[in-house]
């Protein structure tokens, strides 16, 4: 198949160009400064000149759910288009400007977000803040870079439709959001991809790239003088307001069930979902900890203890709250031998069970806990990790000193508050379960909502 597009392709010149030495961050307090440009647009900043590197995080807020149905893609396809040529340069051009100046920039776009990273020595910096702003402002879309993705994008779609855990993503979404843009694929289908065309992406970049919905996070070298003046100029050309269109809020089936897509493969693939929690929901903290003590903590997770440890089920096993803009999901998966799938689904809709109707034990708990407030400071490891953090507290509307309150948010979480939490979510009949393989012993009790073919 054709090579992957760019934007899938792990950059590593920045890497290579540093010594191993620059990428580690000083073990320190973090402090986040609130930073305006004289024409108004905000960025969070955590300044450390310690190395000479900076990186930059920003989103815009509405992605791939709002694609028109007929159009699904349109947000990747403009994401993977926006560094395949602008201002005066043309693909090749943009891509050996950033090469030669060790920059890394890429776009991607989620079902809520289009997002864009960056990193670059300082010394680059200028460079660097030029070439993202001809990226979001004046992109060409030129005929053959735009056949070009297009042909690589439906060579991925190809091929993810013969990959376990990708069909078993797409249906496991289309069942819990049968009526909504969040049961589509980001990456749309080959049908949608052919409709779209140079100036729906065009119109795309003029409406819905807009500085109101604009996140901007900052971290390392630079200061907020300097960072300011930069604002301006990268994103002041932006449209003051865009015409992103809406997404409704949904509730997530709750119907269960079973559904089974047939595929001549030695193993299968499982993931599972139920509605999960808000993320500003007042409890979101105790079902954190709680979802780390059922399938969130590794080998000290339940659902690791009882399926791989103690059975040898699965190698892997595991749940996660997602979170979403206009819905809530707690998600989780495995993979285990066709005939082993149905006793594995049997132990984790008895592990799923019990958490509802007990909780975690005091123990538990806190050894969440624990290991919770221990871990996050691996999050803040580098200039990209601290700059991403920055975009998700201002999407979440955490709070510039979230970091700080962090710990004491999860050393908050009582014993009482996470049985009640656990009793509120955890309803093993409301899982809707995907399974991908030949499973023995195994029968579907719904059918597919894709076609399995």
């Amino acid at each position: 198949m054709p090579a992957l597009p760019r934007a899938f392709r792990p950059t590593l010149l920045l890497l290579l160009a540093l010594p191993a030495a620059l990428i580690a961050l000083p073990a320190r307090a973090v402090e986040v400064q609130r930073v305006v440009s004289p024409g108004g647009i905000t960025a969070w900043l955590v300044q450390d000149d310690s190395n000479p590197m900076l990186s930059l995080e920003l989103a815009f807020r509405g992605g791939a759910a709002a694609d028109p149905a007929d159009k699904a893609g349109l947000s990747r396809f403009v994401a993977y288009l926006l560094d395949e040529g602008a201002g005066k340069l043309d693909s090749e051009a943009f891509q050996q400007a950033l090469a030669d100046k060790s920059i890394q920039l890429s776009f991607d776009a989620g079902r809520d977000t289009f997002r864009a990273s960056m990193a670059t020595l300082t010394r680059n910096r200028d460079e660097a803040f030029r070439l993202l702003r001809l990226a979001l402002t004046e992109p060409h879309f030129d005929p053959e870079p735009v056949g070009r993705l297009r042909a690589q994008l439906k060579a991925r779609l190809e091929s993810k439709s013969e990959d376990p855990d990708s069909i078993a993503g797409r249906q496991l979404w289309a069942a819990l959001f049968p009526d909504h843009p969040y049961g589509r694929s980001p990456d749309g289908t080959a049908e949608t991809l052919d409709r779209i065309q140079a100036p729906d992406l065009k119109r795309y970049v003029e409406q819905r790239l807009s500085r109101d919905r604009l996140v901007i996070g900052v971290s390392g070298d630079i200061d907020a003088k300097a960072l300011a003046s930069l604002l301006d100029e990268t994103f002041g050309a932006l449209p003051a307001s865009g015409e992103t269109p809406a997404v409704p809020d949904v509730e997530p089936s709750t119907k269960g069930g079973l559904i089974v897509v047939k595929r001549d493969q030695p193993q299968s693939t499982v993931a599972f979902a139920e509605p999960g929690i808000a993320r500003d929901d007042p409890d979101y903290y105790a079902a954190y900890a709680v979802n780390y003590v059922l399938g969130g903590g590794g080998f000290s997770s339940r659902l690791t203890k009882q399926v791989r440890v103690k059975r040898g089920l699965a190698y892997s096993v595991y749940s996660y709250l997602a979170p979403l803009d206009h819905a809530a999901l707690i998600v989780g998966g495995l993979g285990t031998q066709n005939a082993r799938v149905a006793e594995s689904l049997d132990i984790v809709r008895q592990e799923w069970r019990r958490m509802g109707e007990s909780g975690p034990t005091a123990e538990e708990l806190d050894d969440a806990k624990t290991y919770l407030t221990g871990s996050f400071p691996l999050r803040l490891s580098s200039t990209g990790d601290i700059a991403s953090t920055l975009v998700g507290m201002q999407l979440e509307h955490l709070g510039i000193d979230y970091i700080d309150r962090h710990d004491a948010l999860i050393d908050a979480v009582t014993l009482e508050q996470a049985k009640t939490v656990a009793k509120r979510l955890f309803d093993a009949g409301e899982l809707t379960t995907v399974v991908v393989g030949q499973p023995a012993k195994v029968e579907a009790t719904r059918p597919s909502p894709l076609p399995q073919g």
